[in-house]
């Protein structure tokens, strides 16, 4: 039998199996789920051997736990491929806007609902397959296949740079890939060539030592939430660009080529305002819409808290005010350059007569840009185009995912994201699903993928 009908003949048996793995409610971002944050990886482990990966086990982090596993006997003239995914998921709240409940999933129109279905139990689940299928009918896989999940991507996964430098020898391989990640649409495939990094920060400005009367004191002493508005307004100019000097000064521009190939992607501006419900799209002058989301740096105001917040009027004059800042940063910017240098421009720009800092928030991630040329990216552009039929988009991605730049200081890899989602499946929100016919081909073009790689 060919894994094509391996692949074909278990399709239901994988089907149930991700129900029974969605059924864990493994949210990394609640203390009393890391028992089944636990379960979870534990179900990894017994899914990865009864697969044929050999050491599969689970290894303790500072936090939630990874799973490592391995199948090394191409030898040592072959290629050796890293998997990574994750098992954890995202928060399920709230739970009266489900169809069904997030924890108890069912298919439904071809398609798996639950929570993580789609980011990243499916994800994660469909290299496994494609191992099992090529093992089960060849007894071999073509090239040297190792899996690293983790079990805290959705909280940002703090614990996994130490883990990484501690087990760089264990994860040391010749290329990597993401099994989270997106596919355009069904039919259409897609490359994300790169990631934006972030900084999270937060502005705070004091005047008085507490609330005072308004008629009593306004006009005799600073206001810190106009304080507040008048900073916030000094770092971007009203055609939207960052005002902070030395904010793009590290930004790698858009080249002709980039900018050509982002313009190859459909995209409908009217479309983008129905479905945001903006009256109009805003930015920095001189790029689309589609070029600022993808390759320029951006600067959000996420929050705000200063004053009565109740109904009705409290005549105050607040003592404090602060603002909640996330800079979305491109590659070769650092987080810990911009923080430096929203400081430096907070301090600049502070009005008299209050006093205003700035502290950063927990987590951090760095750009992430695949180099023009990488030769993983070429096999699995090839292998999509393949499967699907069509080439696929190169795109890049407005988001971030941390251990991607982490595997790349450690192990001084680039990892390819061949992942088979969709960013129309409710990630993150309530009813979450997965395409089954994504699911299926994903199991092919890792098959394919790993093939291709045996050959090179």
């Amino acid at each position: 039998m060919a894994w094509q009908e391996y692949i074909n003949v278990q399709q239901p048996r994988f089907v149930e199996e991700l129900l029974e793995f969605v059924r864990i409610p493994s949210v990394s971002a609640k203390p009393e789920n890391a028992g089944d944050v636990q379960r979870a990886a534990e179900w990894v482990v017994e899914r990865l051997a009864r697969a044929g990966i050999e050491g599969a086990e689970v290894l303790p982090t500072d936090g939630h736990p990874v799973v490592c596993a391995e199948w090394m006997g191409a030898g040592p003239d072959k290629p050796t491929v890293l998997i990574y995914g994750h098992f954890d998921v995202q928060p399920a709240e709230p739970f009266d806007l489900w169809t069904t409940p997030p924890f108890e999933p069912e298919v439904r129109d071809n398609k798996v609902w639950g929570r993580g279905a789609s980011d990243d139990k499916g994800g994660m689940m469909v290299p496994i397959l494609a191992v099992e299928a090529m093992l089960a009918t060849q007894g071999k896989l073509p090239v040297n296949v190792k899996f690293f999940f983790e079990g805290q991507e959705e909280i940002g996964s703090p614990d996994l740079p130490p883990f990484v430098r501690a087990n760089a020898d264990r994860l040391k391989a010749d290329m990597i890939f993401s099994a989270d990640g997106l596919q355009w649409a069904p039919g259409q495939p897609q490359i994300v060539e790169a990631l934006k990094g972030l900084i999270s920060l937060e502005v705070h400005v004091q005047g008085p030592r507490g609330d005072l009367h308004s008629g009593l004191h306004g006009g005799g002493v600073a206001n810190p939430a106009i304080a507040l508005a008048q900073i916030i307004a000094s770092m971007k100019s009203p055609d939207g660009a960052i005002t902070i000097d030395g904010f793009y000064d590290d930004v790698v521009e858009l080249s002709a080529e980039v900018r050509e190939a982002i313009a190859r992607v459909p995209f409908d501006e009217a479309d983008y305002l129905a479905e945001t419900g903006a009256p109009a799209t805003s930015g920095e002058p001189g790029f689309s819409t589609r070029e600022r989301l993808w390759g320029r740096p951006t600067l959000d105001v996420n929050g705000l808290s200063s004053g009565w917040q109740g109904a009705g009027t409290k005549t105050v004059l607040p003592a404090e005010a602060s603002a909640k800042i996330t800079c979305r940063l491109v590659a070769n910017q650092s987080p810990e350059t911009i923080y430096d240098l929203i400081e430096a421009h907070v301090a600049a720009h502070c009005p008299a007569g209050v006093t205003a800092r700035v502290t950063r928030n927990p987590g951090r991630a760095d750009p992430f840009l695949v180099p023009s040329g990488h030769n993983a990216t070429a096999v699995a552009t090839q292998v999509l185009e393949d499967v699907y039929g069509r080439a696929p988009y190169r795109t890049r991605a407005g988001g971030s995912i941390p251990v991607m730049t982490t595997l790349l200081e450690t192990l001084g890899v680039h990892a390819v994201m061949f992942g088979f989602s969709h960013d129309d499946e409710n990630l993150h929100a309530p009813d979450e699903f997965f395409r089954l016919d994504a699911f299926r081909i994903g199991q092919i073009a890792y098959c394919q993928l790993l093939e291709t790689l045996g050959r090179s």
